[in-house]
């Protein structure tokens, strides 16, 4: 068996014809003769004594050891770029921050989380990706992330090497439109029964402590959306179009950003803030301020 590594010239090669689905298109794109680009293609595939494409047609097919091929090229490829990028940026004295944002965070949180880094002594390039929390922890394990700012921790026993720090943990609000709020402000919380409300969908951590609340208080809510993210159930919600539930430590933010007002409290029912990282100690400069902040009280509530 060969265990010399492979000619990353020769998988680079491999990797644009995988983009490009052809061996021509990939010699236009990387200026080289056609023979050239096939030609080291083979010298791969010998090094790995694997056939990485299958021909159908005009087409090139890749075989499932080039579907595997290919999803580590990826990974190589893009720390190269990335790389480059650090690289480039450290001349100018920036630090790349590369964040993952959990579709179900809040955005006002994340906002406010986020802010913090552009408070530090070093100037720091944001990247923010948004996504399902899953995808962000396998991108976080390839170190296609830095951090990832969630509402959840990560479930004990999984085989991905990351770990959970607790930033905040906030009791919650019920707000709205201000006619909506004054209107059942009053007697709250029984007078929520047959209120509209805008809730996280049913695969959101905070939404089965929030249909706790309600069980608990004998409130039956009139339901009239369900949101996977948070930004579009808020949107709803600026327009008047239902009640919505918030954390109390962005209470103003809320007013301000959403134009809302507050119904009641619900400070029973926690959320709670995570940085997910792939070190047990978190290191990156950017992200050690957060914390440092959060401990020291930034998003403080109720």
């Amino acid at each position: 068996m060969n265990h010399s590594p492979p000619n990353f010239r020769h998988l680079y090669y491999f990797w644009v014809v995988a983009k490009e689905g052809s061996i021509t298109r990939a010699a236009e794109r990387l200026h080289l003769a056609v023979q050239t680009v096939s030609t080291q293609l083979t010298l791969l595939e010998q090094a790995f004594g694997k056939a990485l494409f299958t021909q159908q047609g005009r087409r090139l097919i890749l075989t499932e050891a080039g579907r595997m091929a290919l999803s580590y090229a990826d990974q190589i490829f893009l720390l190269g770029e990335q790389m480059q990028e650090a690289l480039n940026e450290s001349d100018s004295g920036r630090i790349r921050l590369t964040v993952g944002i959990s579709d179900s965070l809040p955005k006002l949180t994340a906002y406010r989380l986020l802010e913090i880094t552009t408070q530090l002594d070093k100037r720091i390039r944001l990247v923010c990706y948004e996504d399902q929390f899953e995808a962000l922890l396998g991108d976080l394990a390839l170190h296609k992330l830095d951090v990832v700012l969630t509402d959840r921790a990560v479930r004990s026993g999984t085989t991905l090497r990351v770990f959970s720090h607790l930033l905040s943990e906030s009791g919650m609000i019920v707000a709205g439109a201000p006619a909506l709020a004054k209107a059942y402000s009053p007697g709250f919380p029984a007078s929520l029964s047959g209120a509209p409300f805008l809730l996280p969908t049913r695969n959101n951590a905070l939404r089965g402590r929030i249909d706790e609340w309600f069980e608990r208080h004998a409130v039956r809510p009139d339901v009239v959306g369900e949101f996977e993210d948070n930004a579009l159930l808020n949107t709803f919600g600026r327009r008047g179009l239902g009640l919505f539930f918030a954390p109390a430590s962005m209470e103003a933010d809320v007013r301000e950003q959403l134009g809302a007002e507050i119904a009641g409290q619900v400070l029973e029912v926690r959320e709670h803030f995570y940085a997910i990282s792939n070190e047990r100690k978190i290191k990156h400069p950017a992200v050690e301020a957060i914390l440092s902040a959060v401990h020291k009280g930034v998003l403080s509530g109720g």
